[in-house]
């Protein structure tokens, strides 16, 4: 008998639904991640605004202002640390949950448990207790974050007059305390069960503090007078 030749089958052609419903998916990760992206063949993500700022109007300001030839000794900010400490979560874990939740919405990231190294009978502190939730944003993450703080949520909060320009450490890094969460968009007020603090640290490669003064001045950091 002759061997019968295998038929070959037809391949499958992608389900449209399955194939929009992956788009949603991306669309919707890229919006929780807080990236401002244009979604069509290929999933085009576009870089933050202020990012884009940055290497088009700051990188040149900052050359004459600090009188520098070379491009790549304009300062830039590294990465942005979103801490948030919760004494209360000691005696009720509910709050460290919320916690996380809340600052995983405000940076689109999700956040790390924060835990303590060693015990101090006086606070009933045990090692390795949850004490708080931190984020380390870099890259588009950092800027989106950087731009919605100064354009939405300073302006939001209750008669803002700027932020400290006293706030360095002496290396060109700045730390900004935040009394309450809910002057970021992203939280709602309503479900929230209690107002909480939270800092802010901008590490830069500026070196010093006037560089660094110089630099968030030019990204926006609305500073008092």
């Amino acid at each position: 008998m002759a061997d019968e030749k295998e038929e070959k089958k037809p391949e499958k052609k992608p389900d449209a639904p399955k194939k929009e419903k992956a788009v949603k998916r991306k669309k919707e990760d890229v919006k929780k991640a807080g990236f401002a992206a244009n979604i069509e063949e290929g999933l085009q993500v576009q870089p933050a605004r202020l990012k884009l700022r940055y290497r088009k109007e700051v990188v040149p300001q900052l050359m004459k202002t600090l009188n520098l030839k070379n491009p790549m000794e304009v300062p830039r900010i590294n990465k942005v640390v979103v801490n948030m400490g919760l004494g209360e979560a000691l005696a009720n874990n509910k709050i460290l949950e919320s916690a996380v939740d809340q600052l995983g919405a405000i940076t689109g990231q999700k956040p790390v448990v924060t835990r303590s190294r060693k015990a101090i009978a006086n606070f009933k502190l045990r090692e390795g207790q949850a004490i708080g939730a931190m984020v380390t944003l870099r890259g588009d993450r950092m800027f989106e974050f950087l731009d919605r703080l100064i354009n939405v949520a300073l302006p939001r909060v209750r008669d803002f007059k700027g932020v400290s320009p006293k706030a360095f450490d002496g290396r060109g890094n700045y730390t900004l305390g935040l009394r309450e969460q809910i002057i970021f968009p992203e939280i709602n007020y309503d479900q929230i069960e209690k107002v909480k603090g939270l800092n802010v640290s901008i590490v830069t490669s500026a070196g010093n503090d006037e560089r660094a003064l110089a630099l968030l001045k030019a990204i926006g950091v609305p500073f008092r007078a």
